[in-house]
């Protein structure tokens, strides 16, 4: 005769506890592009968010998505242009006086022209400077008390390869993002002994509106088709292939996550394997 095993109740698994839940982040460029992505699966993740940018329209559509992707987070809104000091200063006070503290930064916010070194301008360095590299100090410095004084935090800086290597076309782009790994570097080994982790997510190239906009817009590739300007980039990336958001989503959502508190000051590369020479 066939014996079986009595039915045990049937029984519900609690949730399983989301990567980010009770971190307070600030993400900046949250408007669009790599900044909107990281803020969506942040959201995904449970984070409580303060969303930075220039657009206020679309800083509002991107907050509406994490407010649904969340479910039960908070989600606040700043206009923040992040070349101004005193403004950065107020928006993370505010932040901190709302939600009591910022666990992690998030710093995407980012500007790009290219063009042959010697058609550059002086304003072009100056202002691709004030944004990628002085934006990231300036908020850099107005959350690390707050993390110091709490001996935690972690702070996410966008880069790029274009911090990592040499190309043509693009030296005032390449000079603001080497300065923001550089900068990553140096401040990782001054913060580390308060258990704050930073560290720089430097992506090739990505399905955004730099990329589709401007990327090569400049002297004598202006009137290519996009696809024609990128085809000699392509050859040399192992995949072939454009990155998505999402694969940069997650590693930011790795870098804020208690997941890499052993990792400080480190560049990390995800361009889909391009050669360089």
């Amino acid at each position: 005769m066939a014996y079986s095993e009595p039915m045990s109740p049937a029984t519900t698994l609690p949730p399983r506890p989301r990567r980010l839940d009770n971190t307070v982040a600030f993400v900046t460029g949250a408007s669009r592009g790599i900044g909107a992505g990281i803020a969506k699966a942040y959201a995904s993740e449970g984070a409580d968010l303060i969303l930075a940018a220039t657009n206020r329209e679309l800083l509002a559509t991107v907050a509406s998505e994490c407010r649904q992707l969340s479910g039960d987070g908070k989600v606040m809104v700043h206009v923040l242009d992040v070349a101004d000091r005193n403004a950065c200063v107020a928006s993370v006070k505010q932040a901190e006086q709302q939600f009591g503290r910022v666990d992690v930064l998030v710093n995407a916010a980012g500007i790009y022209k290219a063009s042959a070194f010697l058609d550059y301008q002086e304003q072009d360095f100056r202002k691709l400077l004030d944004v990628n590299l002085f934006g990231t100090m300036f908020l850099m410095q107005a959350v690390l008390p707050g993390m110091i004084a709490r001996n935690q935090g972690r702070i996410v800086n966008i880069a790029s390869t274009a911090g990592k290597w040499a190309s043509p076309g693009q030296s005032a782009y390449n000079v603001s993002k080497h300065a923001v790994v550089g900068l990553t570097r140096c401040v990782a080994q001054e913060m580390g002994a308060h258990q704050i982790a930073i560290n720089a997510i430097c992506p090739g190239l990505v399905n955004t509106d730099m990329l589709t906009g401007n990327f090569g817009r400049s002297g004598e590739t202006s009137a290519k088709p996009l696809n024609e300007v990128l085809a000699p980039v392509m050859t040399r990336i192992a995949m072939k292939r454009v990155l998505e958001v999402d694969e940069i989503a997650g590693m930011a959502v790795y870098l804020g996550s208690k997941e890499s508190s052993g990792m400080t000051g480190q560049s990390i590369v995800i361009d889909g394997g391009m050669l360089y020479t």
